[in-house]
């Protein structure tokens, strides 16, 4: 083997979406994260263009975790000829064999609804990847306990530590060749309700870090006060909450400070519904790895009857169709598909509802454009008009903000020879660099797509 080490970035540069790190090591090509591109349509292309590599050529996958703007490309993959395997934590590896599966469901769903009412320019409209090239993907799936190396190619090794940012997500440290880099992953917070605190790292010659934050602070942590106010000020006008939410670990931290706040007596006499089948599996696999979290079991099966979980299209529709105040918790976090589509087109044209979103909304979303207070939103090819109070209590965010991310940095024994800053919207990416260069006095950058870097 050569001593060629190089990095190319393929995604979640200027944006938070399709995250993509291809490494070269001699003669040998690793891709970390395979994500989707989501929000703005030029991004959303990118999906459908060519791979810019050969996907025959890659002797593995790593992810960091399972969320589909890290995973969600990967029936594509598959699709165009990949065969290897995917190595992940074990917790990833059951998450996400269920977000690529309803990830392919809604490809092809949005496709059939298409051509249905024919509002597609492409005839037929057809799915990125189908469900059986999601099955594809899941049988090369292979889960791996966390801080133990696993070959990943000749001469190459990866090491998983658990980030806090949810079930099974983890920092990766990649070694070859005398020489190491650590992708940070989306980082957890290190006082999360709900998830253990981040693993610190302590040594890698290179660093890529993540900056969905890197702009901002979360405020102090008033989300149980706020949580309140918005459901009983919205159920004493006879409305309904709608959170949209990430099916995983997102909508499991909504249903735990639900859970508090009937501990202390603090919400109104409301049915709530999780209307996500696929956060319902999610919510279940958090009993099977429970020392990844803070709850107990007796609280775990608390916070799980206190919802009614719909699970039937039949039951959604009727979900749907009821208008007596309630709250619903429904995937997508950022609107941009699923079940959470059908309770917007009904709740959001009236005033006395409202739309609660829990974290950062990507540019280009329907929960970006809601948050940034539009008054129309399109869906199914149609648009609704938005007169629900909309709000977005960004303190439930499950990414670490940049001082928890110095904080995290802060371990480091000796500095990388260099972090490459991505996974942040052009302005969150800027900041979260400086941060590390004046703060920390790190060679730091923030590289573009298909930029590509050598690794001494």
């Amino acid at each position: 083997m050569n001593s060629q080490f190089q990095i190319e970035f393929l995604g979640a540069t200027g944006t938070v979406t399709g995250s993509k790190y291809l490494l070269h090591v001699g003669a040998h090509r690793v891709l970390v994260d395979c994500g989707l591109f989501q929000g703005y349509k030029q991004l959303r292309l990118k999906n459908w263009a060519p791979p810019p590599f050969s996907p025959t050529g890659v002797d593995a996958v790593l992810l960091t975790h399972a969320h589909i703007d890290h995973s969600g490309y990967l029936p594509a993959l598959v699709k165009n000829g990949f065969h290897r395997k995917v190595f992940c934590s074990r917790a990833t590896r059951e998450l996400a064999e269920i977000l690529l599966l309803d990830a392919a469901h809604l490809q092809e769903e949005e496709a059939n609804f298409a051509n249905k009412n024919r509002f597609s320019r492409h005839q037929p409209a057809l799915p990125l990847f189908t469900t059986e090239d999601a099955q594809a993907a899941i049988r090369l799936l292979h889960g791996v306990n966390y801080n133990l190396a696993v070959s990943a190619a000749p001469g190459v090794s990866a090491t998983w530590r658990p980030n806090g940012h949810m079930i099974g997500s983890a920092s990766i440290q990649v070694n070859a060749g005398g020489r190491s880099i650590v992708f940070s992953g989306d980082v957890g917070r290190p006082n999360d309700p709900l998830m253990r605190s981040p693993t610190p790292i302590e040594a890698a010659d290179y660093l890529v870090l993540e900056s969905t934050y890197g702009n901002r602070r979360h405020p102090e942590d008033g989300t149980l006060d706020a949580l309140r106010e918005v459901i009983n000020r919205t159920v004493a006008r006879h409305g309904s909450v709608l959170i949209p939410a990430f099916a995983v670990g997102r909508a499991q931290t909504i249903l735990y400070y639900l859970y508090q706040l009937t501990l202390r007596n603090e919400l109104p006499d409301v049915p709530i519904y999780i209307n996500s089948p696929m956060a319902i599996d999610a919510t279940e696999i958090y009993r099977e790895f429970a020392s990844e979290h803070r709850l107990s079991e007796q609280d775990y099966a608390a916070m799980c009857r206190l919802a009614k979980f719909v699970r039937t299209p039949e039951e959604s529709r009727a979900l749907v169709a009821n208008s007596k105040p309630m709250i619903v918790i429904s995937a997508s976090g950022m609107a941009t598909g699923g079940r959470v589509l059908h309770h917007l087109e009904v709740m959001a044209p009236e005033g006395r509802n409202t739309i609660l979103f829990a974290g950062f909304q990507s540019g280009g979303t329907r929960g970006a454009a809601l948050v940034s207070g539009t008054d129309q939103i399109k869906i199914h090819g149609q648009y609704v008009p938005v007169r629900a109070e909309v709000l977005n209590i960004e303190s439930m965010s499950a990414h670490a903000d940049y001082e928890e991310m110095l904080q995290w940095l802060s371990h480091f024994k000796r500095p990388p020879k260099h972090v490459f800053v991505t996974h942040g919207e052009p302005a969150a990416a800027d900041a979260m660099r400086k941060h590390v260069v004046e703060r920390l006095g790190w060679s730091c950058s923030v590289p573009e797509y298909r930029d590509a870097a050598q690794l001494d």
